[in-house]
């Protein structure tokens, strides 16, 4: 079983692997379908500390690679499938393989599609759900949203009343699309509410007192998480909290 798993070959994930690595956790480096996240596609970097003339983007991204792998982080190829986060120790899976984790560290960076959102890619998985039957278990307790205002959307609103505190239906039209039963049912639910014509233009990982999510165990990183400010050195500082963090709940287990 590992001590900390990355999912992400970022900023945020090799800065991460870099701390946890010199706090002698051994991390496990997912690195992701976009290995070295934005900065690999990146040209020059000029506003990254330490360089004055800047940069190469894939260099600076394989410097810190270096830099992790040398202090001992490890490295995986791959890109995470589904992450079980209902308890401890934590299930990463990567097509059939499973990885037991005590922490995990999502620093997945952005990418994007299905609403056309940048970050809804990146958060598949780990809030981010496109099958309620599936992934509804996991959610039990915590406020839902759901997307659409279709019988498919009415189908999943009404299954995920069984695990959530709330069901929140985002639709971008005055009134719902579903058939005329699926409305009523959804209507009269007390669990469910309605925001009206309104479209969705971005998901974000929120964290808590530093990178902590709502999963004690698990923590953000990177772009996944920040929604003002979105560089390199931001995401490398975040990186590092959560590495921190990761250890300190390490250290104060049982």
């Amino acid at each position: 079983m590992r001590n900390v798993v990355i999912i992400g070959s970022g900023c945020a994930g090799l800065t991460a692997a870099l701390y946890s690595a010199r706090a002698n956790l051994r991390p496990l480096v997912i690195r992701g379908v976009e290995a070295g996240g934005q900065l690999s596609l990146t040209t020059l970097v000029e506003n990254y500390p330490g360089f004055p003339k800047g940069v190469q983007g894939p260099e600076l991204i394989q410097l810190m690679q270096e830099q992790a792998a040398h202090f001992g982080a490890e490295f995986k190829e791959g890109d995470v499938t589904r992450a079980d986060l209902s308890k401890q120790p934590f299930v990463v899976e990567l097509g059939n393989e499973r990885i037991e984790t005590r922490t995990l560290i999502v620093a997945s960076g952005a990418s994007a599609k299905m609403l056309g959102l940048e970050s809804e890619r990146k958060l598949l998985g780990h809030g981010v759900s496109t099958c309620a039957t599936c992934d509804g278990y996991f959610f039990r307790g915590k406020p839902v949203v759901v997307v659409g205002g279709g019988d498919t959307a009415a189908e999943e609103s009404l299954f995920l009343t069984r695990y959530a505190t709330e069901v929140t239906v985002i639709h971008r039209r005055d009134q719902l699309r579903a058939s005329r039963i699926m409305q009523d049912r959804m209507l009269r639910n007390e669990k469910i509410k309605f925001i009206w014509n309104s479209v969705v233009t971005d998901v974000y990982l929120k964290s808590h007192d530093g990178s902590k999510t709502s999963v004690p165990g698990v923590f953000a990183a990177g772009d996944v998480q920040d929604r003002v400010y979105r560089q390199a050195v931001t995401a490398a500082g975040s990186g590092c909290m959560a590495a921190m963090d990761a250890e300190r709940f390490l250290e104060a287990e049982p």
